[in-house]
């Protein structure tokens, strides 16, 4: 009836789940904190931050637990290498990096006995981040929330990575609660990465209109946007999406140069940070798939009390 530990490199999480990294600013030191004083692993989204709020985030999340906090950084933006190095100065136990492949960051944690922990969502890459020394692969499926790099299921994805790789696989795409961590802990992976169940959670740095706002959701209300990043993305339905289904004219008036290479349709940045401060109408708020089934703001204590709860019963049948 135990519940298994989750190991990446030397770290041993004692509960098998990792928080999702979501930017911007929704996965700050206090959520990242409770998740790894839960025994799971806290991840910090680096994403939209400088360097100096990144390094800032880690000290505080150290200040509140002595679990395994990590840092999660988009490929995509241009201050990658940057804010890769700072987190690794701030010696993070992980790192994991999505929205683009960096053949560096492998390299890069290699030097500072850091594990590298990429999102993919193929077998192929999955074989070539083992070959470049990843320590484990996050796979996401199209039930993910935010970026998405498939529009495969990730119960199609799975298999054909378990079946790749000999390092640790983590599931992610759609786990929402006990059940549904333990249903994919059932099909063979070593852990599971949970985003949008504890970006409803007390200690989410998200505004409290953007967490009703995702509470409000319904499955009608799920949309796919094309992210200025290059890839779809996934978030609920508001007047914002509706401009951009309509082709009106939301193209920035000033840019920031946050991202490497950027399609300018609009500003990722300027109008995630909108949501999260709170404005629902002109922000954008990325989601998983699931978002509609969960009915409550939880506290992390709460949501690892659920994961527990439903990762044992399935083992008892």
């Amino acid at each position: 009836m135990k519940i298994p530990d989750l190991r990446i490199g030397n770290l041993v999480a004692k509960i098998p789940i990792i928080q999702g990294g979501m930017a911007v600013r929704i996965s700050m030191a206090p959520l990242a904190a409770a998740v790894a004083e839960e025994g799971g692993i806290g991840i910090i989204a680096g994403s939209g931050l400088s360097v100096e709020e990144l390094r800032a985030e880690i000290r505080e999340a150290r200040r509140r637990t002595k679990g395994i906090i990590g840092v999660n950084i988009m490929f995509a933006v241009r201050e990658f290498a940057q804010l890769v190095h700072a987190a690794f100065e701030e010696k993070i136990d992980l790192l994991v990096s999505g929205a683009g492949f960096s053949r560096d960051m492998f390299t890069w944690g290699k030097e500072k006995g850091i594990p590298v922990v990429p999102i993919v969502s193929s077998a192929k890459l999955a074989k070539l981040s083992q070959k470049l020394g990843a320590a484990a692969v996050i796979v996401e499926g199209v039930e993910a929330g935010g970026h998405l790099g498939t529009d495969r299921s990730i119960h199609d994805i799975l298999p054909e990575v378990i079946a790749a790789v000999t390092i640790p696989v983590i599931g992610a795409g759609g786990v929402i609660d006990g059940q549904g961590a333990a249903e994919m802990l059932k099909k063979g992976v070593s852990g599971v990465q949970m985003g949008t169940r504890f970006a409803l959670s007390e200690e989410s740095s998200a505004a409290p209109a953007w967490k009703e706002e995702m509470l409000k959701a319904t499955e009608k209300d799920i949309v796919f946007v094309h992210s200025p990043v290059g890839l779809p993305g996934r978030g609920i339905r508001n007047p914002f999406t509706l401009a951009l289904d309509e082709n009106k004219d939301v193209t920035p008036t000033d840019c920031k140069g946050c991202l490497k290479s950027c399609e300018g349709n609009f500003c990722i940045m300027d109008r995630l940070i909108m949501a999260q401060e709170g404005d629902v109408q002109e922000g954008l708020i990325f989601s998983g798939a699931k978002v509609h089934k969960i009915k409550e703001i939880l506290s992390v204590h709460e949501i690892f009390e659920d994961i527990k709860k439903g990762i044992l019963s399935v083992k008892e049948e």
